[in-house]
Order: structure tokens, then sequence, then C-alpha cells
């Protein structure tokens, strides 16, 4: 049995979710019309670059930006493209226009081929990811030039016609690379806005933690990169035509990959519209100061905008105007409350549970009744099953063949020393760790070795001795990835937000819902992970430390809390130093050591055993 809050219907479409896209594809139907204005070619062409690099950095944002995979590759994908095109057109006689589709293709091929084998290799991001994908752009680049693709002098798109899509070959170029444009920012708004987007945006903030909500972090990343592939590919067919003369020389090098970080940064890469704005911003720069000296002048100016943005608007322009705005395009509603809710999520909801305040009399966790369940006894049915479990690093056993029952509905309580394996248990349960040896069953089903987002899907959540929120998402955002990739599998961000205030009003934290983590205090950054796992409606929670470090108050409230999740259907895994409440919670514990189990059985006669006593004090007796 799992945890179930109410269930939410699939939400309205309303016109205010579909704003942006509205707004793009008007802006764009408007700019379609220039060309009857019958404007000078130098005008076209200027638009054209303003657009071409609208494309560049936006597609170079989706892997980057939202996911936090800093690339300084994207000219490779972009020279794929470009040469995929030349080659195509002058060489075998396609059509400009035919090309296109082949250009994205390869230019995807190429991303999902790197990041097929980059993303497997654990570590491999930040500057790793960003000097990797620079090398690869010089690979590229050798292999083009020492090859029939090029082969030195480089490949003539003279005798290529242009096509009849605009009154002159400018107005064709500029329609070309208004309709990438188009595609590009309608690409990164239904990302940005969709449950794809919001897993990118919590690998972003901590990949691991990502992965054990259930984030698919590898398929994720490897599609973001096709994505942002796929687009610069198209950017660089419709540039080959456009330049006329391709090189080598002229198309990898680090020109392309400065520049898109350059605008993404200044327009800002955690809003899907901030590309577009530095790119716009920039390319006017650049081009206001077009001959003799003017053109140094230009790139001075750049480059002061790019220090005035860093110190004095980090975050980049759009998020800086729009600072007071939630991300996504829900409507914004009054947090804490079931009608909020269901306004969020667009369906019906139950009332909230009224919240049980504990009694503050005496020891820590006095005034909290036990409420342990009858019949919870050797036969009663087994949830998780761990077999012969071991886990090694480089020579250390942390854990050593460890056979441990998880019986479904109960408060299961993992106590022991430090590094007697506890956290190391959870680590390998959760899919966070593969064990050496051994297996894992959940309801008679072998999860062991599995990713860390299948496990969480087939209904593990766990929380963190160190709370690991999201940091750059708000409180109700980091609730909500887990009800969008946990077993309850919400399918929109505005039902995962709707049954996240759900879980925030569960946890006390309904008022901190547009708050971001760093603004909460240590007891609510625990309250707040607690709210992740429920949020996912697991059938088994694993809590490891979750009342490290708060007071004698704040312990009586979460010991409370917990007992309501197993009163809610739940079963809990229960990692704890604080003996008070593993004694008040638990229905039985199992005590490690030294990597092993030493004990287990009901708290009160498993904690007066010598052999417990001595791994603990160090003594035989007491």
């Amino acid at each position: 049995m799992t945890i179930a809050p109410p269930a939410s219907a699939r939400p309205r479409r309303t016109l205010a979710n579909a704003r942006p896209a509205l707004a793009i594809g008007v802006a764009a139907g408007v700019l379609a019309f220039l060309p009857l204005a019958r404007m000078p070619a130098f005008y076209e062409s200027l638009l054209y670059l303003v657009f071409h690099w609208i494309v560049l950095a936006t597609s170079w944002n989706i892997l980057s930006g939202y996911a936090g995979y800093f690339s300084f590759g994207h000219g490779a994908f972009f020279g794929a493209g470009l040469y995929t095109t030349a080659t195509a057109t002058s060489k075998f006689d396609w059509s400009f226009l035919a090309s296109l589709p082949l250009a994205t293709a390869v230019a995807a091929l190429l991303g999902v081929a790197l990041g097929a084998v980059v993303f497997r290799v654990r570590g491999v991001r930040g500057e790793l990811f960003a000097l990797l994908t620079l090398a690869a752009t010089f690979v590229l680049a050798t292999i083009v030039v020492n090859t029939p693709l090029d082969g030195g002098p480089g490949v003539y798109l003279n005798a290529v016609p242009v096509p009849a899509i605009g009154p002159t070959a400018s107005s064709t170029f500029y329609l070309l690379a208004l309709g990438a444009a188009t595609v590009t920012m309608l690409a990164a708004w239904s990302i940005f806005a969709s449950r794809f987007g919001a897993g990118l945006f919590a690998i972003h903030d901590d990949e691991d933690a990502a992965e054990g909500v259930g984030v698919p972090t590898f398929r994720w990343k490897l599609l973001a990169l096709a994505t942002s592939s796929a687009l610069a590919g198209l950017a660089g067919g419709i540039h080959a035509l456009f330049i006329s003369y391709v090189t080598a020389s002229e198309v990898f090098n680090i020109t392309v990959p400065l520049t898109v970080v350059l605008m993404s940064i200044l327009g800002g890469t955690r809003h899907w519209a901030g590309p577009a704005v530095g790119a716009i911003v920039i390319t006017a720069l650049l081009y206001s100061f077009t001959g003799g000296e003017l053109a140094i002048l230009g790139k001075a100016a750049t480059g002061a905008v790019l220090v005035a943005a860093i110190l004095f608007m980090p975050e980049g322009i759009v998020e800086r105007v729009g600072r007071r705005r939630p991300r996504g395009d829900s409507p914004r509603v009054v947090p804490g409350t079931a009608a909020a809710a269901a306004t969020a999520a667009g369906s019906p909801v139950a009332e909230p549970v009224e919240h049980a305040r504990p009694t503050a009399i005496g020891g820590v966790v006095d005034g909290v009744d036990s409420g342990r369940s009858a019949g919870r006894d050797g036969d009663a049915d087994i949830l998780l099953s761990a077999r012969g479990l071991a886990k090694s690093f480089r020579g250390l056993r942390a854990l050593s063949g460890v056979d441990v029952d998880v019986r479904r509905g109960e408060i299961l309580g993992l106590v022991g020393p430090n590094g007697s394996g506890k956290s190391t248990f959870i680590n390998l349960v959760s899919g966070h760790f593969a064990p050496t040896a051994g297996t894992i069953r959940l309801e008679q089903r072998d999860i062991t070795g599995l990713p860390g987002h299948r496990i969480a899907q087939a209904g593990i959540a766990r929380t963190y001795q160190i709370p690991r929120p999201f940091a750059h998402l708000s409180v109700l955002d980091n609730v909500a990835i887990a009800a969008m990739y946990g077993p309850s599998r919400a399918q929109t961000v505005a039902v995962g937000r709707g049954q996240a205030r759900q879980w925030l009003d569960f946890c006390h934290l309904a008022a901190r819902a547009d708050s971001r983590p760093h603004d909460l205090n240590l007891h609510q950054r625990k309250f707040l992970e607690l709210a992740r796992a429920l949020a996912a409606r697991p059938s088994l929670v694993m809590l490891d430390e979750v009342l490290c470090g708060l007071t004698p108050v704040e312990i009586r409230e979460a010991v409370v809390m917990i007992r309501r999740i197993r009163d809610q259907g739940s079963t809990v895994v229960f990692v704890e130093h604080v003996m008070d409440a593993v004694m008040a919670l638990t229905d039985r514990i199992v005590v490690f050591d030294q990597g092993r189990v030493l004990a287990e059985g009901a708290a009160a006669e498993v904690m007066k055993r010598p052999e417990v006593i001595k791994a603990y004090l160090g003594i035989a007796d007491a």
C-alpha cells in the first residue's frame, strides 16, 4: 500500500498556459511580412544574423543552461550541419532545402554519439565536459580537413541555386532564419514548461538527487544534447548557402561557442527567452559599429556589457526583469491551501489532513503515542528483502553479507555506531551505489543494480543525512519534481505542483512554497526533503538521520510526522542516532556493526543485549 493523496485529473489547457507559444507565433507571423516592405538587403541580412544567433544561443542553452552541462562543442554541431549541406549540395547535387533535414539529422546523430559515451562516465561535467566538447570540435575539424569533405581549400557553393521563398535572395535567407528561430524558440519554451524541462533543471542543481527522485538523468541529458545539436545543425545548414564558401578554419573555431555563451549568460540561462534577448543585444552592438575603428569599438562595448552583466546581473537580463514572477506558466495561486492546489493542478482535491501537533512535555518524545501496529510478526508480508548484501570501496568493505527484511506497514529502525554501514545500506537500496554482491527484492521483484531513477519509480523514496534540495528551484518545484517522476507520475508541471502543495501543507511548509531552499533553516530543509520523498507516493520511505541537528521541539514534531506517514499506508526505514525517537517510533530495529547485522528485534529488547551495548559503548555490560 502506498501513500495516496487525492488523485488529480488532467489539467485543463488554458490560453494563459499557451501564451508564450502564441506570442512567438504572432511575432513570427508579423516578421514574415517584412520582406514585402522591400527593405534594403543589408537590413535583411542583419536580421538574418540576429535570427541565426538566436538559434545557436537558444539551442546551446537547452543543454548547457537547463541541464548545466557547459559545452564548448556547439561549433562542432554547427559545423557538422554546415558541411553536410555544403557537401550534399555541391558534390551530390541535392537541392538546398532537401539538404537541411539531413544537416539536422547528422548534427543530432553526432550529439547522440558523443553523449552516449560521455554521459556514461560519472563525474564528467563542469570544466571536464567543456574541455571534452571543445576537443571534439578540433577532432571533427581535423577529420574534415583531411578527407574529401573539404580537403584543404574549402567548399564553394556559388553554383547552388537559392530557393525562391522570398522576393529576393536576401529575403529568402531572412525567412529561413526566421523559421529556424521560431522552431527553436518554441522548442525551448515547450521544454522549459514541461516535466522534461523540470527534470533538466533538477539535473543542473544536483544530478544524483535528481536520479534519486526518479529523473532518468542519462536519457534526459541525451535527449537535450540531441535537440541542441539538431537545432545547431539546422542553423549550420542554412548558413552554408548564406556564406557560399565554407572553410574548416572559419567554421571549427572558438568563436561560435564563445559567442553563444556570451549571449546566453547576458540574457539569462535559466529562462527560455534569455539567450534570444542576449543574441539580440550582442548582435545589435556588434553591427552598430561596422566600419574602420568603430568595429573595434563595437567589440569593446560588447566586452563592457558582459563585464557589467556578470557584476550586476549574474542571473541575466530576463531573470532580473522577471525575478518576482514564478518559473513556468501555471497561474499564480495562494500557497498552502487545498483550493490553491486545485487551481494549480486544474483539478479538485480533498481537504488536507489535519496537522497533529506533539505535546511538549518531558523528554524528547514525551507526549507521542508509540502507536505500534499489532500483528507485525515473522509471517507478515515482506515488502523489501536484502540477501547477502555487500559493498566495497577500493578494498574497504562497508557491508559484508547483510540480510535484512522490511515488513509491509512497519517502521524499521536501522541503528549502530558511525561507520557501521547504515547509510551504505540505504545507498544500495536506493540505487545510489550498485552492490558488490547480494540481491535486493522489492515486492518479489529483483531491483539489484537498477539505476536510481527506476528504483524510485518502483516505489522507493529517500532523504539524505545532509539535505540536498535543488538549490535554484523553489520549495514548491523541489517537491513537484518528485510528484512528476515518482510512482505518481504527474504528467504536467501544473499537476505536479498541485500535488506538491499538499505535501508542503502536510510538512508545515506551505507558507514557504515560493521560497528558495537557501532561505530555509535546517529544520525546514529536513522537512522539505521529507515532503519531496512523500510527493512520489512511495511504498517505502527511507529516512537517513532526518532528526540530526534538530532541536528537541523540532524532533517531537518530526516524530509525530513520521508516525503519520506510516499511518497513511507507507512503510518506513528509519536510520537514526536519537535513541528516544527510535524507541518511540520503531516496530523493530536492526543493529549494524562493522558492516554486519549484529542484532534485530523489538527495540526495548535488542538495546539491552550485551553485544549491542558493547558495540555502542565499548564495554561488555552496563
